[in-house]
């Protein structure tokens, strides 16, 4: 697909709303008009590209309607690229063959907070000890509270041998003990008998793959509140 295929597409898309329709008007690509309303601009790339959209950026200086027009992007990329050009307050239109998809207007972008988000990541960023990750990194294992509970439990656990569910919150201050070994969500633990639990070898390899991460976790402090 060419840029040039998207026009007639748009085009016909704009004309059938009522707008008198040109292209290549003034570097924009489009620009529809319709009575005394603000022009509409549409800039066009076969994909969605950072060019793009700071063609539409520079395009707001003539007006608020701006939209973005460009191929079908990959599925778990639509609904990102559509909420950023929202939060940008720049419209956007998906041409597929003939057919043109509006899929936001360019409206002022007012985010909607998430409290749930925000008190999980203040959660976490509070109950998380030291700082074991470096930012940007995807190859290593994220150092998360969760994990550095389990591996609290699980140091204890090489050393003590199985035991009870009770004693291992009292002596590693993770409140969260019971859950954490009866969820097993990174297969280190194993069920002995009721309320008693022991290490498997995937669970001693954790301890010698983040032996870094346990020394800086140190000895056992008191419960934490979850």
């Amino acid at each position: 697909m060419a840029e040039t295929d998207l026009y007639r597409p748009i085009k016909l898309f704009l004309e059938r709303q009522g707008y008198a329709v040109k292209g290549e008007v003034r570097d924009c690509d489009i620009v529809a008009v319709r009575g005394d309303e603000a022009p509409v601009i549409v800039e066009m790339k076969t994909g969605f590209s950072l060019p793009l959209l700071l063609q539409g950026v520079d395009r707001q200086a003539m007006s608020d309607a701006v939209y973005l027009a460009f191929g079908p992007p990959k599925r778990r990329q639509k609904g990102d690229i559509v909420k950023l050009c929202k939060r940008l307050g720049l419209g956007v239109l998906v041409v597929t063959g003939d057919f043109v998809e509006p899929l936001a207007d360019p409206l002022p972008y007012q985010p909607r907070r998430n409290a749930r988000r925000t008190t999980l990541l203040l959660k976490e960023f509070a109950h998380r000890v030291g700082d074991p990750n470096i930012g940007g990194s995807t190859r290593r294992p994220r150092m998360t509270a969760y994990r550095q509970d389990a591996l609290r439990i699980a140091a204890l656990l090489a050393g003590a041998g199985a035991t009870k569910v009770a004693s291992l919150r009292k002596q590693t201050g993770v409140t969260r003990a019971a859950a954490i070994l009866q969820d097993d969500v990174y297969g280190w633990f194993q069920r002995e008998s009721r309320g008693v639990y022991g290490l498997t070898p995937k669970g001693l390899g954790a301890l010698d793959q983040f032996a870094e991460a346990v020394a800086a976790l140190g000895s056992p402090g008191p419960a934490r509140q979850e």
